[in-house]
C-alpha cells in the first residue's frame, strides 16, 4: 500500500552548511492497507519529519514514497491532500476560525475540486454534515452555524478529524493530534479517532508521545531514534507490550534513556 524506500532528509540549521541535522536516515518502511501504526520516540527522532515527507510539506534529499505503487515524491502538498488526510497537534491549524462549522466542512468535502465561495449550502448537505457529527457524541450536529473559533480545542479537533476522513482518504496522518488537549479531552478524541479509523478501515499513521496510547491503539507500533526505525512490533507482539518494556527497549537499542517528556506521558 505505502512503500517508503531509502528515504533520507538532512536540514541545514541557521544557514550554516557546517551545522546540519540528519533528520531521516535512509529509512525504509512498508505499510499494508488497513494498518494503524503508532510511532513513538524522543524529540528530534524524526517522527514529524517522516509525516511531513509523506504529506509533501517537505521534499526528501533521496528516496521514494510509493502509494499504491505510484511515486508521489514529486507531487506537491495540495495535490496529495486529495488522498491524504492529516490532523495536526494544534487544533487551530485544521480549520478556519472565522468560518462556520458547516462552511469548514463544505470546503473539506470539496478539497481538490473547483469550488467557489458563492456556493450556498443545500439542505441535503447540511443533513449529511449533521449525520457525520452526531456519532461523535459532542452535540456538534446542532452547531453547524457556529464559528469554529468559538468551539473548544477538543470540539475543534474532533471536527478536524471528521473533515480529514470524510472522503475516505487512502492514508490518514495524525501528528500528535491530542498533545495540546487536557487529559480527559484527549481520551475522548482518541476514542473518536479509533472509532473513525475502524469504521472506515483507514490506513493510519499516528505520531504520539503518549506511550500508553501507542500501545493501546492500532495494530503496529514503531519506535524511532536519530531518523531510523529501531523497533517495530505488530499484532500479538504489540498487544503484549508494556510501557516499562518500551523504555527498556529504547535503552537497549540506543544506549540512552528516554527523556522525561516521553516518560511522563506514559
Amino acid at each position: 500500500m505505502l512503500d517508503i524506500i531509502n528515504l533520507d532528509k538532512t536540514f541545514v540549521l541557521d544557514g550554516q552548511e557546517t551545522n546540519k541535522k540528519h533528520a531521516i536516515d535512509h529509512l525504509s518502511l512498508r505499510i499494508e492497507e488497513g494498518d494503524f501504526i503508532t510511532i513513538i520516540g524522543s524529540n528530534g527522532s524524526g517522527k514529524s519529519t517522516l509525516l511531513n515527507l509523506i504529506a509533501g510539506s517537505i521534499e526528501p534529499d533521496e528516496g521514494q514514497i510509493l502509494l499504491d505503487n505510484e511515486n508521489i515524491v514529486t507531487l506537491k502538498n495540495h495535490r496529495r491532500s486529495r488522498f491524504i488526510g492529516r490532523v495536526f497537534q494544534d487544533p487551530m491549524l485544521g480549520t478556519i476560525g472565522d468560518m462556520m462549522v458547516e462552511e469548514n466542512m463544505f470546503l473539506a468535502n470539496h478539497r481538490g475540486k473547483n469550488t467557489g465561495l458563492a456556493w450556498g449550502l443545500k439542505k441535503k448537505q447540511r443533513e449529511a454534515f449533521r449525520n457525520m457529527l452526531e456519532p461523535l457524541g459532542l452535540g456538534l450536529e446542532t452547531r453547524l452555524g457556529e464559528r469554529m473559533k468559538n468551539l473548544s480545542g477538543g470540539q475543534r479537533q474532533s471536527i478536524t478529524l471528521t473533515m480529514a476522513t470524510m472522503n475516505s482518504p487512502r492514508l490518514l496522518l495524525l501528528d500528535e493530534h491530542t498533545a495540546a488537549l487536557d487529559p480527559e479531552t484527549a481520551k475522548i478524541v482518541m476514542q473518536i479517532t479509533d472509532d473513525i479509523v475502524k469504521k472506515a478501515h483507514l490506513t493510519t499513521i499516528m505520531v504520539t508521545h503518549n506511550m500508553r496510547d501507542a500501545i493501546r491503539y492500532g495494530n503496529r507500533l514503531i519506535m524511532m531514534a536519530d531518523g531510523k526505525i529501531i523497533f517495530d512490533a505488530r499484532d500479538e507482539e504489540k498487544a503484549q507490550l508494556t510501557v516499562e518494556e518500551l523504555i527498556k527497549k529504547f535503552s537497549e537499542k540506543t544506549g540512552d534513556v528516554l527523556p522525561d517528556t516521553v516518560i511522563l506521558n506514559k
